[in-house]
């Protein structure tokens, strides 16, 4: 191989032919050869790595299995906030993937470009299994999947992954009588799955000591106030707290975590457990006091 450098006027000769090779050879030097070559070895790797991934990501992709099924029910729950009622009767293996309050899955609207949601299922998995339905509470939020949602019709059809995701893991805390105080700490749309929890069934009427703390801006955003009754009979006992309340409010006001410190009382560590959902900050400032306080980490319970 010869890189031939030709210098402006001079005519070939064989003292010019020499330097031409000597040239040559100066510029092909083994080690300058190699370290020019290194960084498109890098880059070829990097190309082939990528092509793997995306190629994987298509794989997983392709995969996914989603039901079309159709809306029953779109209500107002609170301010921003929508009950979307979905008929999962005509697919059974759906209805039956859903076992443990908590789990989640994934919806996408027919014929849009909108990505997928992942929403909370806020009805309980006995609800799927005797009606053949999924409730949801949906936050509308300006361009978003759960905006286009809130927006259709009985009977618009939207696509469902299979229900997934670890939800509650109840056996942390059980038996009841091991376990007599149960925190329980949501904030917003966060109190979807804690329905689906107390619905379920926590045992709260064996339970000495159940309490929910539910925080929401002010009351026109407290979604499922009409079940609060309900909630208390089964033996829960509801703490509203509201962070911009109107000058009537006599409850509790400010943040949660902050509600709980103030009042969470004389309760024993080692037989307490808790359940979580709603604001990062909340959830991780409420499992610092809990934990300080002597709570395991393990009898914190969480749906991800």
């Amino acid at each position: 191989m010869a890189v031939l450098i030709h210098l402006p006027n001079s005519t070939p000769t064989l003292g010019s032919h020499a330097s031409h090779i000597a040239i040559s050879k100066s510029l092909l030097r083994p080690s300058m050869t190699v370290s020019k070559l290194q960084p498109l070895r890098h880059l070829s790797h990097h190309l082939r790595r990528r092509s793997l991934a995306v190629s994987a990501s298509a794989v997983r992709q392709d995969t996914t299995l989603w039901t079309p099924t159709p809306l029953l029910q779109i209500s107002p729950a609170a301010e921003s906030l929508f009950n979307i009622t979905i008929d999962v009767s005509e697919s059974p293996e759906l209805a039956a993937s859903y076992t443990k309050a908590g789990q989640y899955l994934q919806l996408r609207l027919q014929d849009s470009d909108s990505k997928p949601s992942f929403l909370a299922i806020a009805s309980a998995p006995s609800l799927a299994a005797s009606k053949g339905v999924f409730e949801f509470l949906v936050k509308s939020v300006a361009g978003s999947t759960a905006e286009l949602l809130c927006g259709l019709n009985k009977g618009d059809l939207v696509e469902l992954t299979p229900a997934m995701g670890k939800g509650f893991d109840i056996d942390q805390i059980s038996p009841p009588e091991n376990y007599q105080t149960v925190l329980i700490f949501a904030t917003g749309s966060g109190i979807s799955p804690i329905r689906s929890l107390i619905e379920e069934g926590l045992s709260a009427n064996v339970r000495s000591d159940v309490r929910l703390y539910y925080g929401a801006r002010n009351l026109d955003r407290m979604a499922y106030q009409d079940k609060f009754k309900e909630w208390k009979s089964s033996g829960v006992d509801i703490v509203p707290v509201l962070s911009q309340p109107d000058d009537s409010w006599t409850g509790e006001r400010g943040y949660v975590q902050a509600a709980f410190t103030r009042e969470r009382g004389n309760y024993s560590p080692q037989s307490t457990g808790a359940v979580l959902c709603g604001q990062k900050q909340m959830a991780e400032e409420v499992t610092a006091v809990l934990v300080a306080d002597g709570v395991s980490s393990e009898k914190i319970l969480k749906n991800f």
